[in-house]
């Protein structure tokens, strides 16, 4: 319950959350008899806690009011808001250095050991927020096999982007890179068995056919198009 109840102040990032939605994100839709009461018994918990992990913090984190709780947490302190804000400062610079937006990418990604909240389930609060901190991941990810293609690391990112593939193995984001990065290996029936491997998996998943993007990569390939090897820097995070 306690780690639940710090899952939820972490998600609100340092905005005051409702009682009615602490409620529901510790007992969903069957909160107890006397639930206030009850609230309070883990928010005290959660104090103590607290004041034993910071016995040297003078400033109370959690903070009461009429409206309801407020955690006071500084962005720099939550390392998934640290993650997107070095994600947002790399989108901002002019992606001339891919070096060191690479670099910048490959350590804001290396916070990552674990799943969202230790893989805490949580309520509405956790679970939006888990969405968002995964999607933005998963951007990341992107953004940084992109700019490795520019960088002509092609042959260096192939076992990891074979690894995400198979985590994610809906995705076209990453199989297209990997198509990219395979192609550009010399290795041209790989990168095509790759493609249909997907296709087969969206038509047994999804009855549906793969985007047209990804049939224009295929046909590049097969048609061996000049501009898959050609190697354009531009800003990080921009749409091929």
């Amino acid at each position: 319950m306690r780690q639940t109840l710090l899952a939820a102040f972490l998600a609100a990032e340092n905005k005051l959350v409702s009682v009615d939605t602490l409620a529901e994100e510790l007992w969903g839709t069957t909160p107890p008899a006397k639930m206030e009461n009850a609230l309070q018994a883990q928010i005290s918990r959660l104090r103590r806690a607290l004041h034993r992990l910071e016995p040297d913090n003078s400033a109370e984190r959690l903070t009461t009011s009429v409206a309801g709780y407020r955690f006071a947490v500084h962005w720099s302190e939550i390392d998934a808001c640290s993650f997107l804000h070095t994600i947002d400062a790399i989108r901002a610079r002019d992606g001339t250095d891919l070096a060191r937006d690479i670099a910048d990418l490959r350590s804001a990604l290396a916070m990552w050991n674990g799943p969202v909240f230790g893989g805490l389930a949580g309520g509405p609060l956790c679970q939006v927020a888990a969405l968002k901190y995964d999607e933005a991941r998963n951007t990341a990810l992107e953004m940084l096999f992109d700019l490795e293609l520019k960088n002509g690391s092609h042959a260096k990112i192939i076992p990891e982007l074979t690894e995400l593939v198979n985590q994610n193995p809906l995705s076209e984001q990453f199989c297209s890179l990997l198509m990219v990065a395979l192609y550009r290996a010399g290795r041209q029936a790989d990168a095509l068995e790759l493609y249909r491997q997907l296709r087969l998996r969206f038509s047994e998943e999804l009855g549906i056919e793969p985007s047209p993007v990804l049939r224009q990569y295929e046909m590049a390939i097969l048609n061996h198009d000049p501009l898959l090897t050609r190697f354009d820097p531009e800003p990080a995070g921009r749409a091929a």
